[in-house]
């Protein structure tokens, strides 16, 4: 999980991208021009920042030379534009900018730059606190199996029967019909891998085998809050 700066006029973007950061596991804080942009950044280093180029007060590229001038920019910056010209990318890059991004953005496109964003912030900024993800282990189990099972409409009762997964038992109930005995057990089955992988809908996407696309109408379909399971690691 990151802290992720989010800078866009546009309150439609803003919205897409802190949901789309929000369901992968991010934190995510937003402004809507660069005034904002900068009472943030003076609370704290995000992790990444999204900065668009063209804002009404204080463009993009102006804030990143401000940042750098006045050496705050400690953090990855991606730009952000649908107007800029090569020209404005490439001075953004020289100013210190990580990557450019073109609107409209593709959902991969922004997920990899996020991604290298984050690598980079963890290699070149804080090397000594970058861990990497603790495997599970067996004497862990009996924590995600309750933590699972709380999250679950599927409570185990002296009568049902289990079934047995890899890390973690289920009471499932013969007696419900068909569709929804495979929806409760669907719904466990993602509620289990999304804690598991902190919320992040491209690990989760990986483990099970789903496209993304399918996996955000799955999930919507069993009624799972990716976000909220993630916060629970």
């Amino acid at each position: 999980m990151a802290n992720i700066l989010v800078v866009d006029d546009e309150m439609g973007i803003r919205e897409l991208l802190s949901e789309i950061l929000g369901d992968e596991g991010h934190v995510v804080s937003a402004a809507e021009n660069a005034q904002q942009a900068r009472e943030l950044r003076a609370a704290g280093t995000p992790d990444l920042v999204l900065l668009d180029i063209w804002m009404p007060d204080t463009d993009g590229v102006t804030l990143l030379k401000e940042w750098q001038r006045d050496g705050l920019l400690t953090m990855p910056v991606i730009m952000m534009s649908g107007h800029a010209t090569i020209d404005t990318a490439v001075e953004a890059t020289r100013i210190g900018a990580l990557n450019f991004l073109e609107k409209p953005i593709a959902l991969q496109k922004l997920l990899k730059a996020v991604q290298q964003g984050l690598t980079r912030s963890h290699e070149a900024i804080r090397p000594a606190v970058y861990q990497a993800r603790p495997q599970p282990v067996a004497a862990e189990e009996p924590a995600a199996v309750s933590q699972a099972a709380a999250a679950s409409p599927l409570l185990p009762t002296a009568t049902a029967p289990s079934v047995r997964t890899e890390t973690q038992v289920i009471g499932l109930s013969f007696d419900l019909p068909l569709r929804e005995a495979r929806d409760a057990f669907e719904r466990a089955y993602f509620e289990h891998h999304l804690v598991r992988e902190g919320g992040s809908m491209t690990r989760v996407a990986e483990k099970t085998g789903l496209e993304r696309t399918h996996l955000y109408r799955k999930l919507k379909q069993l009624g799972v809050e990716p976000g909220k399971l993630g916060r629970k690691t």
